[in-house]
This record gives structure tokens, sequence and C-alpha cells, in this order.
């Protein structure tokens, strides 16, 4: 048995973060059998306060066998099963910062308590049915959301909206299973199954598979963002593009070509969506061996980003310098950035925008003047779209590892039409659709295995 998957024993551990003098409170969490005695041992509450579930006391942590004091907090007590894990558990809270809650967990440590595993404590969750696999997921995204779009997602995979329509999806299968398997042990006694009628049932199963793996891209999209990657030659305004966009000093701007000699990094969210934003260093021929490395960095940033923003200086016309850019870039999703447009007259504008190649989106700014922001926002969201990944209004949106299972039932059902059509026998007919069901079950958590739980709960953080 994996160490993930070993829960015995009464478990402690750091449940919030760990700053260098910040944070005002500092909590250790104990889950299991021994978690009431434990607290009875190291914390003192005066004046007759009643040890009574889901209250806090107030008092004083203390080494047991010294008496030395250690922390002044609170305890909060959760007696099971009303709580997350649904066994015994208490809470010290604690002055922030490092040292209170690092003696606080080793007093527990070395008073029968183990350190929990990453994600054990909502692993203990949902093995004591509190919650499936869905809802242990959707807690995971949540404590790593990095956008309120992405937390809303989040939450209704905790609040069960995509563990019920996956549930009776398989109760589905299940019916079409049970009246299969009756023929085949009743087949005197029963009426033919109707074979358009399974197919029929199947294929709205499968059409409902479909509509779920939509939403694979925009949950991609929300948990890990959409990396965008500023390039051009140098002085074109990269930087002042970056400042203006996240409304900030992020990047040094000057008049000197080659000021940024390394990537800088910025994090923004546009229209719910999480957006890492790289500004690149000027990308020219030099002979300056560190000029030289940032360029190579800003050629690389640009071939790993999802989308590019190819700045070119308005002023300066379309020049050599671009055009060999923009040949290096124009298979990446692009968007062309006509900067300092301020600096041109009306008629000058025509001119420049007409001999600038046509890529499928080109805008205008003036980022110097904080101009041309939303239009740049606007031209991201339309790119996001036209690849069919739209962050707003998703009621919920799966991972990768419910997206694999739903392939597979979708797979197996497929296989379940094709046997049918072939007018096999009933028996074969089961073979699928138990493999369809098994899928469904690994979603939610009703099949699943050792390993499966290992790979979801060791991305968890300690604590959790």
């Amino acid at each position: 048995m994996s160490e993930v998957f070993a829960t015995t024993g009464t478990i402690a551990a750091i449940a919030t973060a760990v700053v260098p003098q910040q944070g005002s409170v500092g909590i250790v969490r104990v889950s299991g059998s021994q978690a009431m005695a434990l607290a009875q041992t190291l914390f003192h509450s005066p004046g007759g306060q009643v040890w009574e579930t889901h209250r806090i006391l107030y008092g004083y942590i203390r080494h047991p066998q010294t008496q030395q004091l250690v922390d002044e907090g609170l305890l909060l007590i959760m007696k099971a099963p009303r709580s997350y894990t649904r066994e015994d558990v208490v809470e010290f809270h604690c002055h922030g910062g490092i040292m209170a809650v690092q003696q606080v967990l080793q007093l527990c440590l070395e008073n029968g308590a183990r350190l929990a595993q990453p994600g054990e404590f909502t692993l203990r969750a949902f093995l004591n049915g509190r919650l499936d696999l869905t809802q242990a997921e959707g807690i995971a995204d949540l404590v790593g959301a990095r956008s309120p779009q992405a937390a809303q997602t989040a939450l209704a995979g905790l609040q069960g909206k995509l563990a019920h329509p996956i549930r009776q999806l398989r109760a589905n299968c299940l019916d079409i299973l049970a009246e299969i398997e009756a023929r085949i042990d009743f087949e005197e006694d029963l009426t033919p199954l109707d074979d358009k009628v399974i197919i029929s049932e199947i294929e709205k199963i499968a059409a409902e598979i479909t509509r779920l793996l939509e939403t694979k891209d925009k949950g991609e999209l929300l948990r890990t963002g959409l990396k965008v990657a500023i390039v051009g030659r140098p002085n074109v305004g990269k930087s002042s593009l970056l400042n203006a966009w996240s409304q900030s000093d992020r990047a040094i701007v000057t008049d000197l070509p080659g000021t940024t000699r390394d990537v800088v990094e910025s994090h923004l969210v546009v229209g719910g969506i999480p957006i890492q934003v790289l500004d690149t260093a000027g990308i020219r021929e030099t002979t300056d061996q560190v000029e030289k490395i940032g360029v190579e960095r800003s050629r690389r940033a640009a071939n790993a980003a999802d989308l590019v923003l190819l700045t070119i200086d308005a002023s300066d016309g379309w020049t050599e310098g671009d055009r060999e850019i923009y040949e290096q870039v124009e298979h990446r999703p692009l968007i062309l950035v006509i900067n300092k447009i301020d600096l041109l007259e009306e008629s000058e504008r025509k001119i420049i925008q007409s001999q600038i190649p046509n890529p499928k989106s080109k805008i205008v700014t003036a980022a110097a003047k904080n101009q041309g922001i939303d239009t740049l926002e606007t031209a991201i969201l339309e790119i996001v779209k036209a690849g069919k990944v739209q962050a707003a209004d998703m009621d919920l949106a799966i991972n990768q590892r419910q997206a694999a299972a739903l392939t597979q039932a979708k797979i197996s059902l497929e296989q379940v039409q094709a046997t049918i059509t072939q007018q096999l026998p009933l028996d074969f007919w089961t073979i699928d659709l138990r493999g369809a069901i098994q899928a469904l079950g690994e979603i939610t958590g009703e099949e699943v295995t050792e390993s499966v739980l290992d790979i979801i709960f060791s991305r968890f953080c300690i604590g959790k």
C-alpha cells in the first residue's frame, strides 16, 4: 500500500502558509482518533471552559513534561463526524510567523501524531465519504485558483456540479446493463430487447459526454492561464506596453535600445483568464555577450508562448528588422501591435498600416500614454474565442484526468454500438458497457485504484 493511501493513525500538519515575520495567525491541524487526547495533553484552558465539539477555547500551549509555555492561542474542536475528515479534528490557532507553529507541530509529533502526507486530510475526507473525487479536485483547484473565474469554476466542482451529471450518466449505463443482463438470465420470460432503443439511449449518453469533454480546454485555460510574450526590436516600446498593461513599473523604460537584457514577467487577469506576460529583450544582431544571451532567451520565450505580441515602432515604419522577427513568429498565434501611434499624423498612420503585413489580428497603441490597452485585451479574448475556448459563464470545467476517463467511456460506448450493429450475442454488449461504467466511476471515485489516488492527492499541499 502506498504512503498516500495509508491513512491510519493521527496526523498533524501546519495548515497555513509559513512566511518569516508575516501572517497574524498560524494553524496546526490534527485529525484522527487521538486528536482530542493530544489536545488535552498540550492545551491548557483556564476558567473552566467546556470542551465541546464546535467550540473555540482560549488558553496556552505548553510542553507536557517541562510545562514550558510555547504559545498563547485558541483551540478549535470538531468531533467526528462533523469535521472536514469525518474524524476527530482539532486546530491550534497560534501566532503567525515561523517559530510558534513549528514548535506546536513538533509537540504534536512528539506526542503521538505523525506528519501528514500531501493532501492526506482531503484524502481522509474522500475515504470517509464526505467528498467524492471531483469535489476533492475542486478543493485543489480552489487553492490554486489564479482568477475569480477559476475560483468560481472550482467552487462549482466542490458543490458537486460535475459529480451530478457523471453519476446520472453512470446510472443510465447501469440501467441499460441491467436490461441486457436480465435478457441473458431470463430470456424466455422477457420480451426481446429493441436494438434501436438501446442504441438511442447510448447515443444520448455519448452526446452528454461529448458536451462535458468540450469544457476541457476551458478548464485548462483557467487553471494554467495564457502565456503571452511581447517581442520586437529594441526600443519599440515593449517595456512601456508591459508597464501600461500591468499598471506598474515592472520594466525599466529608457530611450536607450537594449535596456531590457532579460525576460521580465508580470501576471494579469483578462476576461477571467490568468495571463503571464513576458517582456523580452529586443531582438537584434549584437556583439554584446550579455545582450546576446537576452536575445536568445527572447526567441525561446516567443516559441514557448501561447500568444505572441509582435510590437513595432510606428514612427520607424515597417523595418527589415521587423520583417525578420515577423518571419520567425508568424506561425505562432500572433497579434501585431503598432505602438507609438501617437507620434504620427492621421495621414501617416494610414501609410504605415498599409505597409505592414496583415495578420489575423492587428491593433494600434500608444503605450507611453496608456492608450490601446482595452483594444489589446479585446483582441486577446477574440483569439481565445476563435480557438473555441471561452472563459466566461462556465458552470464547470473538467481536468485532464477527468477528460481521459470520459474519453475512455465514450470509446467504450461506441464499441457497444458497433457490437449491437454487428448483431453479436448479448454477452458481448455487456463487456464494453461495463468498461464505460468503470471509466465514469473513476471520475467520482466509485471505481478507484491506489495509483489514481496517489496521483491526485500527491499534488496537494501538506496540511490540506
